[in-house]
């Protein structure tokens, strides 16, 4: 049955005598908000002869009518609109890609902009040389601290052409339909279109296009600004922050059987160990970050939907990755969830198990166990990282605070026990401090560690945020404590990690008898390794004078400097 006609704009029905050098499609799904600053952003461009294709899944809100008073007043932008809602990024730009005039092609998404000059930097590097598409630099912006960063920048550092995919099977880490300007011959030639009915489209439709590409162009310079919404905001739409759902594992790993059955009947099965270090390195990290933080039932069901998939990958894509990342993966095949959790709260922060297993071989394993087989042992052997003769400063500890109990303003006492599984501190009580850095100034709080038993220490400390010296303009944000070890001179310093049930509380702090309040919540950090963190959030007088006041006087110098 042919599905109804979609809605065009009048002006798609007439004659277009010229044919634009490039089309932009800008998909949008009930985005009525943030459609005008995408548009916007592609009828700035320096390279004018483009059409714009505003291609609407079938919006429920006011999107149609921005999208047509868009029309409206450019006629290089036409006004598409699916029948049905698809669900999805492909439909949309399949759509548009069907009604596209150019003979290069580009993708935008409706939250997102292109930089200036985007058009015709990667326009200029097709009429340079004869390629079947063009990347460039993508610029993540935090949309709730403007912060920006290059996304995957070690791969787009520099210019070059590359023929083919295997001249640098990394570019599999740039994932990405955006930030590319497409040969329409070269789509055509290979009847290259976004899958439909599946989410994350983009790896499946970047692997073939990599793949089927005789040469392409990368260019360093910026040309997509990609506004990312942190994944503490649950209610967001974007499905890379829905990873709290098992439906988004399950859609991760169907699209990467696809993935895998294209490189096999396209000739690119050689290309498979690098696919699978990708896969490990980039989406299955996405979610280990967040393994702390999940419960018994969803380890259990996230065991469930990986683990089949991760025994089919190379074995020389697990020797790629870090060694605390092959921890818990292994830990996590082998169904030893409730170590999940410990060993995930080590991820980028060299953080020691609780405990290590030295075998009859003299190895040191993961763990209170010498692992079973011998798949398990070459994964959670740590002899590699030395843990019992690298130097003091750079030794394996684990601190946990194992309780906390709140005193007057933002106080804080602290129950700490610290883990020191390969036995390098000495037996009886330890030096610590507690180090916390709102300020240029450190406040320190010296405490004792008493042995519990070999290997395991604890002791009390209070923390007291008022205590902290704060800049005269006060200061707005995160810090987490930090714990110091010292040994015979010598120190090692590492994280914090917190309850991760406790209930945060927030406490007004009257800083320099009252003269610059702040209100200073002390909590788990909400990802991550769960470290304990502390907001600082200026109110009052010094939210609305102070504050300021060191800002105005600050910029003339910053100005002077050239900052």
């Amino acid at each position: 049955m042919k599905p109804p006609a979609e809605e065009h704009s009048p002006r798609e029905a007439s004659d277009a005598p010229h044919v634009p050098d490039v089309t932009v499609t800008v998909i949008v799904h009930n985005d009525a908000e943030r459609l005008p600053r995408a548009v916007e952003s592609v009828r700035r461009q320096t390279h004018r002869d483009l059409e714009i294709v505003i291609s609407d899944d079938h919006s429920t809100d006011e999107t149609p009518q921005v999208a047509r008073r868009l029309a409206a007043a450019d006629p290089r932008i036409r006004y598409l609109r699916l029948p049905y809602n698809s669900g999805g990024c492909s439909a949309p730009r399949n759509r548009a890609l069907e009604t596209a005039r150019a003979p290069y092609l580009m993708f935008l998404d409706s939250d997102d902009e292109l930089p200036a000059n985007a058009v015709a930097l990667l326009l200029a590097a097709h009429r340079e040389r004869d390629i079947d598409f063009a990347m460039g630099a993508i610029r993540r912006v935090r949309t709730d601290t403007g912060r920006r960063s290059t996304w995957m920048p070690h791969l787009v550092r520099e210019r070059r052409t590359l023929d083919g995919i295997e001249a640098d099977p990394r570019l599999f880490f740039e994932h990405l339909s955006t930030g590319k300007m497409y040969s329409r011959a070269f789509l055509d030639r290979h009847g290259l279109r976004f899958p439909e009915g599946i989410h994350y489209e983009d790896q499946l439709f970047s692997a073939q296009a990599y793949c089927l590409a005789r040469r392409f162009t990368i260019v360093p310079e910026p040309v997509y600004l990609w506004y990312i919404t942190p994944y503490a905001a649950q209610g967001s739409a974007s499905i890379s922050n829905q990873r709290h759902k098992p439906a988004n594992v399950r859609d991760r790993v169907h699209v990467q059987h696809l993935i895998d059955a294209f490189l096999v009947e396209s000739g690119h099965a050689s290309l498979r160990a690098d696919k699978d270090h990708k896969f490990l390195k980039h989406d299955v990290r996405m979610y280990t970050g967040d393994l702390p933080h999940r419960d018994d039932e969803w380890l259990a069901g996230f065991a469930d939907l990986l683990n089949p998939y991760l025994e089919t990958l190379s074995p020389g894509a697990y020797a790629r990755l870090p060694r605390a990342e092959r921890v818990v993966l292994q830990l996590l095949r082998d169904r030893r969830l409730s170590e999940v959790r410990q060993a995930a709260r080590g991820l980028g922060h060299d953080i020691a198990p609780r405990q290590l297993t030295v075998g009859p071989d003299g190895r040191a394993y993961w763990g209170d166990r010498i692992p079973a087989s011998a798949a398990a042992r070459a994964e959670l052997d740590l002899s590699d990282l030395e843990p019992d003769v690298r130097p003091f400063p750079t030794a394996l500890f684990r601190h946990e605070i194992t309780d906390i109990a709140r005193g007057l303003g933002g106080a804080v006492e602290l129950t700490v026990r610290t883990y020191d599984p390969a036995l390098r501190l000495p037996l009886g009580p330890q030096r610590a401090t507690l180090l916390l850095s709102p300020g240029r100034r450190r406040l320190t709080v010296p405490f004792r560690l008493s042995l519990v038993r070999p290997g395991v220490f604890e002791g009390r400390v209070g923390l007291d945020p008022a205590a902290a010296s704060l800049p005269l303009g006060g200061f707005a944000g995160v810090r987490h404590p930090l714990l110091r070890l010292t040994l015979r001179g010598q120190d090692n310093t590492g994280p914090l990690l917190a309850p991760l049930a406790f209930a945060p509380f927030t406490a007004r702090v009257p800083y320099r008898r009252g003269t610059a309040p702040h209100r200073v919540t002390v909590e788990p950090e909400g990802h991550g390794a769960g470290r304990l963190q502390i907001r600082w959030e200026p109110v009052g007088v010094t939210a609305r004078v102070t504050r300021p006041a060191v800002r105005r006087l600050a910029r003339p110098v910053a100005n002077a400097l050239g900052w």
